[in-house]
């Protein structure tokens, strides 16, 4: 809850307004060294090339508008209302998925409607006056929960003390593009950032990776980030889950409410398995429900591993707002906790996991939550021949994958 104005002048602190311009022209940042690449081929297309270097002018992190003043709530409102101050960064934060998920965390309805926020949003330098106007967005919107928006380039900067890393910005695969040109382009940009988030995040950060390959980036993430709990880095399979209950609930003849307990399986591509064994309808298996087998077999599943693919075809570009809900989705199933006898679907590191999964892999798979930002795989569940053979082809691409990236992760290192 904002103070009250007649408290508002002993409730502040004003900071130094500055303008874009002067703000983006400063010389006094020094940036970190970057760690340089060697060059060494790729699976598919081109060789390693070092990300080039960030600009001190460009890439330091500036508040933004009246995000530059900071608010200090009174002691009783702070004890009675409102939470510690949670810090989000979200990189890619001028592209068309963050447009739909920024207004959402600001608005309360991620973290709940008693958590005060603070935006840190990365972006390039090509992207730097569109990141402006996203901040003039949220400063326009006057959303009481959002105390602090800042936007910079350098992930050393804008990765500084943050709690939870949404990192959405990628190339997206675009029409006729394969898995494995994404691997090249993407692949140097999420070493990067584990790197920064290894360096100055909390050391709790819980990291939710969007950007495709989002299994391999995620892995590629979190081994670069040796000092942060493995445990603690996701891949998006939120989306596909969803989509899996749309498909149920039509097949089924009922509301998406009425499905649970869908487990995504494996990677996110046209591997992965929707897993209609264990899923409920109403409380009840789903394959006694739906008792067209072939179609739970063929169409649902093939619909479910090429639905990306199709919509890119009709739409011209990959999902962004159904991307956006499905982190909101994903995030408060981690803060939130997981209804009794259901579970979630999330691309988690393989260590130590139940299920014979190869370890050492990212893994889209059942898990639980107690509402802490933390996870249990579920262990109830079954897998028979038919589940079986699909789970391990997911894995198969995912071990080859894991290949293709092996002197990203640190597996392979030439003189």
């Amino acid at each position: 809850m904002a103070p009250s104005s007649s408290s508002a002048a002993s409730t502040f602190l004003q900071k130094p307004q500055t303008s874009p311009l002067a703000r983006r022209s400063s010389s006094a940042l020094l940036l970190r060294p970057r760690p340089r690449h060697n060059l060494v081929p790729l699976c598919r297309r081109q060789a390693v090339q070092e990300l080039p270097a960030v600009d001190a002018a460009a890439g330091r992190t500036d508040c933004f508008g009246v995000f530059c003043t900071t608010y200090d709530l009174r002691a009783d409102e702070e004890t009675k209302s409102w939470k510690k101050l949670v810090n989000v960064a979200v990189s890619g934060a001028a592209g068309m998925i963050s447009n739909h998920l920024l207004f959402k965390l600001a608005s309360g309805e991620v973290f709940g409607p008693d958590q005060p926020i603070a935006l840190k949003l990365l972006g390039s330098e090509r992207s730097f006056q569109a990141l402006e106007g996203v901040a003039m967005e949220l400063e326009d919107s006057l959303y009481p929960l959002l105390r602090e928006v800042s936007i910079g380039i350098d992930p050393y900067e804008v990765f500084q003390d943050v709690e939870w890393a949404l990192l959405i910005g990628a190339k997206p695969r675009g029409p006729g593009m394969e898995r494995a040109d994404l691997l090249d382009i993407n692949g140097q940009i999420f070493a990067q950032q584990g790197k920064a988030l290894n360096a100055v995040a909390s050391r709790n950060v819980k990291v939710l990776v969007v950007g495709n390959p989002c299994n391999t980036n995620a892995l590629i993430c979190l081994k670069n980030a040796p000092d942060i709990p493995a445990e603690n880095f996701h891949a998006l399979t939120r989306l596909d889950e969803n989509r899996a209950k749309c498909q149920l609930a039509l097949k089924a003849g009922v509301f998406y409410d009425k499905i649970s307990n869908m487990t995504i399986w494996g990677n996110h591509s046209t591997t992965q398995v929707p897993d209609f064994l264990n899923a409920r309808i109403d409380g009840k298996p789903a394959k006694e429900v739906i008792r067209d087998t072939k179609w739970l077999e063929e169409e649902f599943t093939k619909t479910i591993q090429k639905r990306g693919g199709v919509l890119i075809q009709k739409w011209g570009r990959s999902s962004a707002a159904s991307t956006a809900v499905s982190i909101v989705d994903a995030i408060r199933s981690l803060v939130t906790p997981t209804p009794e006898g259901d579970w979630f679907s999330s691309g988690v590191y393989t260590n130590g996991n139940p299920y014979g999964i190869a370890e050492d892999i990212v893994f889209s798979m059942p898990c639980r939550s107690k509402g802490d930002g933390d996870y249990e795989l579920v262990k109830d569940v079954k897998i028979d021949e038919f589940l079986w053979e699909r789970i391990k082809k997911s894995e198969d691409e995912l071990l080859a994958e894991k290949r293709c990236v092996a002197h990203l992760t640190g597996e392979v290192r030439l003189q």
